[in-house]
């Protein structure tokens, strides 16, 4: 049977908790994706329930699920690539805390490498 929970904010926390070197560059990025992917499940739930619920069908259970499906799916692939930007935001600012130390506000060039270096 297919699980069709959605995603969950707080099942990802535990994800962070081991980022120490360098080598966990990736998995940070794959943190900060996932964050931008909820982020975007967030926007387009919020802009769906704003609209009229009154169409020119009415909103079934089966339909409900099937947009939130979709607005799932919608978000993972907007974050995929360079997605809005937020996932590249976030991993630059947590790897000034948790991947390199040594990294300062006047390492700016160094800071762009490390980041253009992991898979946007």
């Amino acid at each position: 049977m297919v699980n069709l929970n959605p995603i969950n904010p707080l099942s990802q926390i535990d994800k962070t908790a081991n980022i120490k070197s360098t080598g966990d560059q990736k998995k940070l990025m794959e943190v900060c994706r996932e964050f931008e992917s909820i982020f975007i499940n967030t926007i387009l739930k919020q802009s769906r329930s704003s609209l009229n619920a009154e169409g020119l069908t009415e909103k079934s259970y089966a339909r409900q699920l099937m947009e939130e499906l979709h607005d799932e799916e919608l978000s993972k692939e907007m974050a995929e690539g360079q997605g809005v930007g937020l996932a590249r935001e976030l991993y630059k600012q947590l790897s000034r805390n948790t991947l390199k130390p040594a990294l300062s506000e006047s390492d700016g060039e160094e800071e762009s490498a490390a980041v253009e270096s992991v898979d946007l």
